[in-house]
């Protein structure tokens, strides 16, 4: 890699967090996919594409059908080869392994930047828009998603239930995740970075998260945040928690999967 200023999550997304989501690639995919329509349908067949933390590369692939050329940047080596082995036979598409924030982009270099899921970490969320917006071209545009506030949501249920036993796994909402759950925040964040006519929509998709509640229980357990609260506690602390996420699990269980009715910001913006 180039420079890396995100150094905590350089080291997270190159150790078990990234090997988790290579491991499981398709499972994540299962969880994010309902939502790369809001994307794809930004994506025209001239456009230069960006997809900010392109883990795996499922976003990437499915933009590089409709564009010129898509360019994959992330932190992860794990999951950079994962994404490099699946978009072998798709020639216009590249991946870079760096750091977004201070990655040396080509000036104007694309037509638009995309994200799914994966602009939340910033060390410096301004400086890393801030180097985004230079690598549009004059009128390019910006999509991206990101996590709404965790209240009220399917995925906060889950979290409550194991709040007795832990904290919440994400941080508390406006960090980590849900650092641009606050659309008014976002919109600061983007207009100090340069862009202009922000907007923040809320949009909705099914997340798959296991085939049965058990299943759905033990990778969420696996999951990078909830893992690693769980390592904090002791052994029947940890089994309570993960004994309250299966027991909240059962009224998501659907006959052929483990179903969350997901929520996040498509936020959009663009390069004047």
């Amino acid at each position: 890699m180039t420079g890396i200023v995100n150094t905590a999550q350089a080291e997270a997304w190159n150790g078990y967090e990234g090997e988790h989501w290579a491991t499981n690639a398709d499972r994540y995919d299962a969880v994010n996919s309902g939502f790369n329509h809001y994307l794809l349908d930004q994506v025209g067949l001239t456009d230069r594409v960006l997809d900010i933390g392109c883990g795996n590369g499922q976003l990437t692939r499915l933009a590089a059908t409709r564009a010129r050329s898509v360019t994959g940047v992330d932190l992860s080596g794990p999951m950079l080869a994962t994404a490099r082995a699946r978009a072998a036979e798709s020639p216009n598409v590249t991946f870079e392994q760096g750091d977004a924030q201070v990655h040396p982009f080509p000036d104007g270099g694309f037509d638009l930047a995309v994200s799914r899921f994966g602009v939340m970490f910033f060390a410096d969320p301004v400086a890393a828009f801030a180097n985004i917006h230079r690598a549009l071209s004059a009128g390019g545009r910006l999509a991206f998603l990101c996590m709404t506030a965790l209240s009220g949501t399917d995925l906060g249920r889950l979290f409550g239930a194991m709040a007795p036993y832990l904290p919440q796994p994400t941080g508390p909402d406006g960090s980590g995740p849900t650092s641009f759950a606050d659309p008014d925040r976002t919109k600061a964040v983007l207009t100090e970075a340069g862009f202009e006519d922000v907007t923040c929509t809320h949009v909705e998709a099914d997340q798959v998260w296991g085939h049965d509640v058990p299943d759905a229980a033990k990778f969420i357990a696996g999951w990078g945040p909830v893992r690693h609260h769980l390592g904090l506690v002791d052994p029947k602390t940890a089994a309570e928690a993960t004994g309250a996420l299966t027991a909240a699990l059962e009224e998501f269980a659907k006959p052929d999967a483990v179903r969350l009715r997901g929520t996040a910001w498509l936020v959009t913006g663009r390069r004047s």
